[in-house]
């Protein structure tokens, strides 16, 4: 398959050599200083921005992770981080629910890397927040004894592309032309240190792997001596994934509108690219790290169990046919 680039995105790859991994392709798309979409085009998340998460849409599920936080207070942490906040919806509902006993108690940490956001959470959350670049810095400010949050982030890490392609995955890329196309191409190679499965898939089946997220995970996992990581995002495990899935789960939003295929490639950097997350990937690449995989459960159930208003929940979050089976929620320990 070929697609038209802009100028500047021919330019690129072929100041790259005129061939690249999809995953190399993702992650300027994403993150590229000049031209990325999170470093440069996001404006916000949300009605306003291209599109919502589920913070955004309901304080629900902040209040339910305050109430998570209390109950993970009992091993004495006293350090919440949280990382990729967004527009810092999700941490003022949570240090809302908190209350202001709660406040006191926690400190507050933010790591963000897109520039307008980290704004945007200032204007939001305001004093009694540090911001820090990455998890290391907001260990090491922590004493590497902390809470970890994110909601939507392993999503937005660049994936390995893979394909079925000669009765082995083989990983996508993308090459340039004399004439100037981006062509799809495979070539040989998969992932270190991932199981992927070698049958029951078709030939032609796409899958994607967050090894980007495995790569960044251990950048910063030895800094991290104590706590419970809390990680909510859309996907799966590895057995029900693709299940009528042949193209995979990359898609892209621009203004709520959902792209795919070709339309990826078109405006590179001004949408957001995402897929969903392999779960049982998280939980192997975590207790290979020394993480204890303490449960694994749907948003439904989790907006379930540490409800504590007598509000009905908001029926997008809750509802097991919708956001709330299709997002799950990972509780990982260190001890």
């Amino acid at each position: 398959m070929a697609a038209d680039f802009q100028p500047t995105l021919r330019q690129w790859l072929a100041s790259e050599g005129g061939a690249v991994p999809f995953r190399r392709f993702m992650e300027a798309a994403l993150y590229d200083p000049n031209f990325g979409y999170y470093t440069r085009q996001i404006r916000s998340v949300g009605a306003q921005g291209d599109f919502s998460t589920s913070a955004t849409l309901s304080p629900r599920l902040g209040q339910a992770i305050a109430h998570w936080i209390t109950h993970e207070a009992a091993g004495g942490c006293r350090h919440l981080i949280e990382i990729g906040p967004g527009s810092g919806t999700l941490h003022e509902a949570v240090r809302q629910a908190l209350g202001w006993r709660g406040r006191w108690h926690w400190k507050s940490h933010l790591v963000e890397r897109a520039p307008r956001l980290e704004a945007e959470q200032r204007k939001i959350l305001g004093r009694g927040v540090q911001w820090h670049p990455d998890p290391a810095s907001a260990l090491q400010a922590a004493g590497g004894e902390a809470l970890i949050v994110s909601n939507e982030l392993v999503d937005a890490f660049p994936v390995t592309l893979l394909q079925r392609h000669g009765g082995i995955w083989q990983e996508v890329w993308l090459e340039l032309t004399p004439e100037g196309r981006a062509v799809e191409t495979v070539r040989p190679g998969i992932p270190r240190d991932l199981s992927l499965p070698a049958s029951g898939f078709a030939e032609g089946q796409r899958i994607e792997v967050h090894e980007s997220w495995g790569d960044w995970f251990q950048t910063w996992r030895p800094h991290w001596r104590r706590g419970t990581m809390l990680t909510i995002d859309y996907g799966g495990t590895a057995e029900g994934l693709y299940h009528r899935r042949p193209q995979g789960t990359l898609r892209g939003y621009h203004q709520h509108q959902r792209l795919a295929g070709l339309a990826l490639y078109r405006d590179p950097g001004h949408c957001d690219l995402t897929a969903d997350v392999n779960f049982t990937d998280l939980i192997r690449l975590g207790e290979s790290s020394g993480l204890l995989t303490v449960k694994l459960e749907s948003q439904s159930e989790f907006l379930a169990r540490h409800s504590q208003s007598t509000l009905p929940t908001s029926i997008r979050l809750a509802d097991p046919h919708g956001a709330g089976g299709a997002f799950l929620c990972l509780q990982q320990r260190l001890v």
